[in-house]
């Protein structure tokens, strides 16, 4: 990421982002917590991308060259933390589930960050109690190395409804069936349908921000029903495609 610009303490505090704006790489002397309080928020390093709609947080350790992008209308949430304290004792990019009262302590404790009273350090302690018991969310899209990897990344990204089998795909990229499989479980640390479910997520994700009916998303990313993809989103997100702009 080229321009990368240092700002040594992570904000704490809330920014209103329009559809689509961003947040060019910058890295932070400090620990941060990103939080997307309505529409969804990508979160990219040169290891890959990871997004959140409200449901989720990112947790984004210190000195991590990172970028924001916004899909919808964006109220961004973000939370600095001494890099001395690590509640997570995480080291990477990470997604947290964020229960409704973890959202509100968020919400509560950026609104107004110039505060330094006794109730707001009450607060911070609670806040941090919840993040620690927050469960991890494997919802991230690696950066393929491997350049025949990549190629089929590409593809998908471009075309998320593409019903291919990864034998499909070894034929376009000339590389062996078993070679991709094997790819795709080194270099991301999971399996090819697996990914792929994760990619057509964060693509149906995009196009619910920009208000897309739920049945052309479906079709969009190519889930074989509506009722189909109801059901993947509302296991990941825990709520519904259709009520996701109505949240926030």
């Amino acid at each position: 990421m080229p321009n990368i610009r240092h700002t040594p303490a992570a904000p704490t505090h809330t920014l209103a982002l329009a559809a689509g704006e961003r947040i060019d790489a910058h890295r932070h002397d400090n620990h941060q917590i990103v939080y997307a309080g309505s529409g969804v928020l990508a979160v990219t390093t040169d290891a890959g991308t990871w997004f959140a709609p409200g449901t989720r947080a990112i947790w984004v350790p210190a000195g991590t060259v990172h970028a924001h992008r916004a899909y919808g209308h964006l109220d961004l949430h973000t939370l600095g933390l001494p890099v001395g304290d690590n509640p997570l004792r995480l080291d990477a990019p990470t997604v947290l589930a964020v229960s409704p009262l973890l959202r509100e302590l968020i919400l509560a404790y950026t609104r107004d960050p110039t505060d330094t009273g006794a109730a707001r350090r009450r607060l911070r302690a609670v806040l941090l109690d919840q993040l620690r018991a927050s469960p991890h969310e494997p919802v991230q899209l690696p950066t393929a190395t491997d350049p025949r990897l990549a190629a089929v990344c590409a593809h998908l990204h471009a075309d998320p409804a593409d019903p291919g089998t990864l034998a499909e795909f070894g034929a376009r990229t000339h590389t062996g069936e078993r070679t991709l499989s094997r790819l795709f479980r080194s270099e991301f640390g999971m399996t090819f349908p697996q990914w792929r479910t994760q990619l057509r997520l964060y693509h149906a994700l995009k196009m619910l921000a920009d208000d897309l009916p739920v049945t052309a998303v479906a079709h969009r990313c190519g889930w074989s029903s509506t009722s189909a993809f109801i059901d993947v989103f509302r296991r990941a997100y825990g709520y519904t495609p259709g009520t996701h702009n109505r949240r926030g």
